[in-house]
Protein backbone atom coordinates (compact mmCIF):
# COMPACT_ATOMS: atom_id res chain seq x y z
CA UNK A 1 0.00 0.00 0.00
CA UNK A 2 2.80 2.45 0.90
CA UNK A 3 4.57 1.78 -2.42
CA UNK A 4 1.30 2.52 -4.21
CA UNK A 5 0.60 5.88 -2.54
CA UNK A 6 1.77 7.96 -5.52
CA UNK A 7 -0.55 6.10 -7.86
CA UNK A 8 -3.32 6.16 -5.29
CA UNK A 9 -3.28 9.92 -4.84
CA UNK A 10 -3.18 10.43 -8.61
CA UNK A 11 -5.41 7.66 -9.97
CA UNK A 12 -7.29 6.45 -6.85
CA UNK A 13 -6.06 2.93 -7.42
CA UNK A 14 -3.02 1.40 -5.73
CA UNK A 15 -1.64 0.37 -9.12
CA UNK A 16 -0.93 -3.31 -8.50
CA UNK A 17 -4.29 -4.68 -9.62
CA UNK A 18 -5.75 -5.26 -6.16
CA UNK A 19 -8.96 -3.34 -6.90
CA UNK A 20 -9.81 -5.50 -9.90
CA UNK A 21 -8.73 -8.59 -7.94
CA UNK A 22 -11.23 -7.63 -5.25
CA UNK A 23 -14.06 -7.45 -7.77
CA UNK A 24 -13.13 -10.86 -9.17
CA UNK A 25 -12.95 -12.31 -5.66
CA UNK A 26 -16.36 -10.94 -4.64
CA UNK A 27 -18.10 -12.20 -7.75
CA UNK A 28 -16.52 -15.64 -7.26
CA UNK A 29 -17.09 -16.05 -3.52
CA UNK A 30 -20.07 -13.95 -2.39
CA UNK A 31 -23.60 -15.27 -2.78
CA UNK A 32 -25.44 -13.39 -5.52
CA UNK A 33 -28.11 -11.05 -4.19
CA UNK A 34 -26.75 -11.13 -0.63
CA UNK A 35 -25.38 -7.77 0.52
CA UNK A 36 -24.28 -9.16 3.89
CA UNK A 37 -22.21 -11.83 2.20
CA UNK A 38 -20.62 -9.31 -0.17
CA UNK A 39 -19.52 -7.25 2.84
CA UNK A 40 -18.19 -10.38 4.54
CA UNK A 41 -16.18 -11.41 1.47
CA UNK A 42 -14.67 -7.93 1.04
CA UNK A 43 -13.62 -7.88 4.69
CA UNK A 44 -12.07 -11.32 4.26
CA UNK A 45 -10.17 -10.17 1.17
CA UNK A 46 -8.85 -7.08 2.97
CA UNK A 47 -7.83 -9.00 6.08
CA UNK A 48 -6.20 -12.00 4.40
CA UNK A 49 -5.13 -10.91 0.90
CA UNK A 50 -4.70 -7.19 0.19
CA UNK A 51 -5.32 -4.15 2.36
CA UNK A 52 -7.74 -1.72 0.70
CA UNK A 53 -8.60 1.91 1.49
CA UNK A 54 -12.32 1.37 1.95
CA UNK A 55 -13.78 2.40 5.31
CA UNK A 56 -13.24 -1.07 6.76
CA UNK A 57 -15.07 -3.16 9.32
CA UNK A 58 -14.45 -1.13 12.50
CA UNK A 59 -15.24 2.29 11.04
CA UNK A 60 -17.95 0.67 8.93
CA UNK A 61 -19.94 0.10 12.10
CA UNK A 62 -19.72 3.83 12.85
CA UNK A 63 -21.04 4.48 9.35
CA UNK A 64 -23.86 1.97 9.84
CA UNK A 65 -25.00 3.59 13.07
CA UNK A 66 -24.84 7.12 11.66
CA UNK A 67 -26.99 6.14 8.67
CA UNK A 68 -29.50 4.45 10.93
CA UNK A 69 -29.72 7.57 13.12
CA UNK A 70 -30.27 9.77 10.07
CA UNK A 71 -32.88 7.46 8.48
CA UNK A 72 -32.16 9.19 5.17
CA UNK A 73 -34.13 9.32 1.94
CA UNK A 74 -31.29 10.78 -0.16
CA UNK A 75 -27.61 10.10 0.53
CA UNK A 76 -24.47 11.51 -1.07
CA UNK A 77 -21.09 9.79 -0.95
CA UNK A 78 -17.86 11.47 -2.02
CA UNK A 79 -15.44 8.70 -2.96
CA UNK A 80 -16.93 5.40 -4.13
CA UNK A 81 -13.66 3.49 -4.39
CA UNK A 82 -14.71 -0.18 -4.85
CA UNK A 83 -18.21 0.20 -3.43
CA UNK A 84 -17.75 -1.25 0.06
CA UNK A 85 -19.18 1.71 1.97
CA UNK A 86 -22.06 1.82 -0.49
CA UNK A 87 -22.89 -1.78 0.41
CA UNK A 88 -22.87 -0.91 4.10
CA UNK A 89 -25.15 2.07 3.59
CA UNK A 90 -27.52 0.09 1.36
CA UNK A 91 -27.85 -2.54 4.07
CA UNK A 92 -29.07 -0.10 6.73
CA UNK A 93 -30.72 2.78 4.87
CA UNK A 94 -34.53 2.76 4.41
CA UNK A 95 -35.78 0.54 1.61
CA UNK A 96 -36.93 3.49 -0.50
CA UNK A 97 -33.74 5.55 0.02
CA UNK A 98 -31.31 6.42 -2.78
CA UNK A 99 -27.52 6.79 -2.65
CA UNK A 100 -25.54 8.76 -5.22
CA UNK A 101 -21.80 8.18 -4.97
CA UNK A 102 -19.40 10.57 -6.72
CA UNK A 103 -16.22 8.89 -7.97
CA UNK A 104 -13.22 10.32 -9.83
CA UNK A 105 -11.89 7.02 -11.25
CA UNK A 106 -13.77 5.32 -14.12
CA UNK A 107 -12.13 2.00 -13.18
CA UNK A 108 -13.34 2.25 -9.60
CA UNK A 109 -16.83 3.24 -10.76
CA UNK A 110 -17.00 0.12 -12.94
CA UNK A 111 -15.80 -2.12 -10.09
CA UNK A 112 -18.37 -0.68 -7.68
CA UNK A 113 -21.22 -1.12 -10.17
CA UNK A 114 -20.30 -4.78 -10.72
CA UNK A 115 -20.08 -5.49 -7.01
CA UNK A 116 -23.34 -3.69 -6.26
CA UNK A 117 -25.16 -5.53 -9.04
CA UNK A 118 -23.86 -8.87 -7.76
CA UNK A 119 -24.99 -7.99 -4.22
CA UNK A 120 -28.47 -7.08 -5.47
CA UNK A 121 -28.41 -3.39 -4.53
CA UNK A 122 -27.48 -1.81 -7.86
CA UNK A 123 -30.99 -0.45 -8.30
CA UNK A 124 -30.63 1.78 -5.22
CA UNK A 125 -27.03 2.93 -5.62
CA UNK A 126 -25.70 5.11 -8.43
CA UNK A 127 -22.11 6.04 -9.26
CA UNK A 128 -21.79 9.55 -10.68
CA UNK A 129 -18.45 9.90 -12.43
CA UNK A 130 -16.73 13.20 -11.69
CA UNK A 131 -15.94 15.50 -8.76
CA UNK A 132 -17.77 18.35 -7.08
CA UNK A 133 -14.83 20.57 -8.01
CA UNK A 134 -14.95 20.02 -11.78
CA UNK A 135 -16.39 23.41 -12.60
CA UNK A 136 -20.03 22.60 -11.93
CA UNK A 137 -20.71 19.70 -14.29
CA UNK A 138 -21.15 17.06 -11.56
CA UNK A 139 -23.12 19.41 -9.31
CA UNK A 140 -25.44 20.24 -12.21
CA UNK A 141 -25.94 16.55 -12.96
CA UNK A 142 -26.76 15.77 -9.33
CA UNK A 143 -29.26 18.62 -9.22
CA UNK A 144 -30.91 17.94 -12.58
CA UNK A 145 -30.82 14.15 -12.77
CA UNK A 146 -30.88 12.92 -9.18
CA UNK A 147 -33.06 15.32 -7.20
CA UNK A 148 -30.36 17.24 -5.34
CA UNK A 149 -32.58 20.24 -4.69
CA UNK A 150 -32.60 22.65 -1.76
CA UNK A 151 -32.71 20.76 1.54
CA UNK A 152 -33.00 17.35 -0.13
CA UNK A 153 -29.85 15.63 1.17
CA UNK A 154 -30.15 13.86 4.52
CA UNK A 155 -26.75 12.17 4.78
CA UNK A 156 -23.28 12.75 3.33
CA UNK A 157 -20.32 10.38 3.65
CA UNK A 158 -16.99 12.05 2.90
CA UNK A 159 -14.15 9.65 2.07
CA UNK A 160 -12.21 10.91 -0.97
CA UNK A 161 -9.32 13.33 -1.53
CA UNK A 162 -8.57 14.70 1.96
CA UNK A 163 -7.65 18.13 0.55
CA UNK A 164 -11.12 18.31 -1.01
CA UNK A 165 -13.06 17.66 2.21
CA UNK A 166 -13.55 21.31 3.15
CA UNK A 167 -13.90 22.77 -0.38
CA UNK A 168 -16.51 20.14 -1.24
CA UNK A 169 -18.43 20.72 1.99
CA UNK A 170 -18.44 24.42 1.17
CA UNK A 171 -19.79 23.61 -2.30
CA UNK A 172 -22.56 21.51 -0.76
CA UNK A 173 -23.47 24.36 1.56
CA UNK A 174 -23.53 26.87 -1.31
CA UNK A 175 -25.90 24.58 -3.18
CA UNK A 176 -28.15 24.53 -0.07
CA UNK A 177 -28.59 20.76 -0.34
CA UNK A 178 -28.57 20.20 3.42
CA UNK A 179 -31.31 20.89 5.96
CA UNK A 180 -31.12 21.22 9.74
CA UNK A 181 -30.60 17.67 10.96
CA UNK A 182 -28.63 16.48 7.93
CA UNK A 183 -25.60 14.38 8.92
CA UNK A 184 -22.12 14.62 7.40
CA UNK A 185 -19.74 11.78 8.32
CA UNK A 186 -16.05 12.27 7.48
CA UNK A 187 -13.52 9.42 7.50
CA UNK A 188 -9.71 9.59 7.85
CA UNK A 189 -9.73 12.94 9.64
CA UNK A 190 -6.63 11.95 11.64
CA UNK A 191 -4.88 9.56 9.20
CA UNK A 192 -3.92 10.49 6.57
CA UNK A 193 -5.63 13.58 7.91
CA UNK A 194 -7.92 16.43 6.87
CA UNK A 195 -6.69 19.27 9.13
CA UNK A 196 -8.46 22.15 7.38
CA UNK A 197 -11.77 20.29 7.51
CA UNK A 198 -11.25 19.43 11.17
CA UNK A 199 -10.35 23.03 12.04
CA UNK A 200 -13.47 24.32 10.29
CA UNK A 201 -15.76 21.84 12.02
CA UNK A 202 -14.24 22.64 15.42
CA UNK A 203 -14.58 26.40 14.83
CA UNK A 204 -18.26 25.99 13.90
CA UNK A 205 -19.17 23.77 16.86
CA UNK A 206 -22.48 24.88 18.34
CA UNK A 207 -23.04 27.43 15.57
CA UNK A 208 -23.45 25.67 12.23
CA UNK A 209 -22.54 22.13 13.28
CA UNK A 210 -22.88 19.83 16.26
CA UNK A 211 -20.17 17.18 16.08
CA UNK A 212 -19.38 13.85 17.72
CA UNK A 213 -15.79 12.61 17.48
CA UNK A 214 -15.31 8.86 17.01
CA UNK A 215 -11.83 7.68 18.01
CA UNK A 216 -11.02 4.61 15.95
CA UNK A 217 -8.30 2.95 13.87
CA UNK A 218 -7.09 2.93 10.30
CA UNK A 219 -8.66 0.24 8.13
CA UNK A 220 -8.14 -3.41 9.08
CA UNK A 221 -5.56 -2.97 11.85
CA UNK A 222 -5.39 -1.85 15.47
CA UNK A 223 -2.16 0.17 15.71
CA UNK A 224 -2.67 3.38 13.70
CA UNK A 225 -5.23 5.70 15.24
CA UNK A 226 -7.84 7.49 13.17
CA UNK A 227 -10.74 9.87 13.76
CA UNK A 228 -14.21 9.93 12.23
CA UNK A 229 -16.28 13.10 12.63
CA UNK A 230 -20.06 12.84 12.68
CA UNK A 231 -21.47 16.34 12.24
CA UNK A 232 -25.13 17.37 12.39
CA UNK A 233 -25.99 20.46 10.37
CA UNK A 234 -27.81 23.07 12.46
CA UNK A 235 -28.49 25.54 9.66
CA UNK A 236 -26.86 28.86 9.01
CA UNK A 237 -26.75 31.18 12.04
CA UNK A 238 -29.27 34.00 11.98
Amino acid sequence: MLFGMRSLTRNWQVGDGREEALATYVLAHARAGDVDDAIRVIDDFCLTRSVMINVGDEKGEILDQAVQRASPALLLELGTYCGYSGLRMARVMPADARLCSVEFSPANADIARRIWAHAGVGDRLTVVLGTLGDGGATIERLRNDFGFTDGAVDFVFVDHDKDAYLPDLERILRERWLHPGSIVLADNVKFPGAPKYQAYIEAQEGRTWRTVEHDTHVEYQSLLKDLVLESEYMGEPA
